[in-house]
């Protein structure tokens, strides 16, 4: 079996790159870290470092192997802080990934309702790729991820997606573009100077598709993945963006714009992705109840 002390010690040896700074950090002696690597090497007949003058290089053996140590040492960094920081045994952990298209005030209003449960929940939420995401999902590092699609059917991943919600999107604009585009919607997007989400979004080929529909062809001055970013510049006049009609209100509120129009033509949809058939966590469902009952009509 793989020796994972010696393989640590090499593993610092090549991140530092000399035995000398390796002694310091692992507070060894030069011959104890120099004797474990080369019990290493012996037990699988490799060389893992060349000298060079009085430099230590990796072999191609040693660069093969580096990779795979620094993946399993930062997992076990990882695996340290999470037990130093357990929560009490009264407390569940409850872990959520957010697909980085997903709009944070939507994310907040989903999420709301495990705040008021009774069985207290200690919450994380990280927020990535949709495919990042869904790997840390199958290898139980999340309890869920949602998303504005239902698991992608092209990834050999084991999950099931429970659609929370859909509703239209509205189009937003601050005082003096609204005055200008606001009239004849949406006629008057045609030529206006306009905020859209980025490629990986849903909403975007639908809107796309729309616009041919209706032979509207709008200024595109701007593209975000991130639809806090897209509110940032459409707050500051740089054009017009959408929304989820849903919390339209809580737009105009927060980024003091103005709602120019809404159609139901394009909708936004919300999924919740786990591992779980029949869910079980408190937290899940604790999301998927209140999504339903609160956040959108009912499906």
């Amino acid at each position: 079996m793989l020796n994972y002390r010696q393989l640590h010690y090499f593993w610092v040896v090549a991140k530092t790159g000399s035995i000398v700074r390796a002694c310091e950090q692992l507070n060894l002696t030069p011959q104890t870290i120099s004797g474990q690597i080369s019990l290493l090497e012996e037990t699988y007949g490799i060389e893992l470092f060349r000298r060079v003058g009085r430099q230590l290089e990796l072999t191609e053996a040693g660069r093969q192997t580096l990779p795979y140590a620094e993946q399993m040492f930062q997992l076990g960094g990882e695996l340290e802080r999470m037990l130093r920081t357990q929560p009490n045994e009264q407390q569940i952990l409850f872990r959520v990934g957010v697909a980085d298209v997903v709009p944070k005030s939507i994310v907040y209003r989903l999420i709301a309702p495990t705040m008021e449960l009774s069985e207290p929940l200690r919450i994380t939420c990280r927020e990535d790729k949709l495919e990042r995401l869904l790997a840390d999902l199958a290898i139980q590092r999340l309890d869920m991820v949602i998303s504005d699609s239902p698991m992608p059917s092209h990834l050999d991943i084991k999950g099931y997606s429970q659609k929370l919600g859909e509703c239209g999107i509205s189009f937003f604009a601050t005082a003096e573009l609204a005055a200008q585009y606001g009239k004849d919607f949406p006629r008057s997007l045609h030529g206006a100077p306009l905020l859209i989400p980025g490629a990986e979004t849903v909403v975007r080929s639908r809107l796309q598709r729309w616009f041919a529909e209706q032979q509207i062809q709008p200024r595109i001055v701007g593209e975000f993945d991130d639809s806090a970013l897209m509110q940032a510049f459409g707050q500051s006049g740089s054009g017009i963006f959408i929304g989820p009609s849903v919390i339209a209100d809580e737009v105009k509120r927060q980024c003091g714009v103005e709602a120019i129009g809404q159609t139901d033509a394009v909708s936004e949809s919300f999924y919740a992705i786990s591992v779980e058939r029949k869910v079980k966590h408190p937290g899940i469902v604790a999301i998927t109840e209140g999504a339903r009952r609160e956040l959108f009509t009912a499906l």
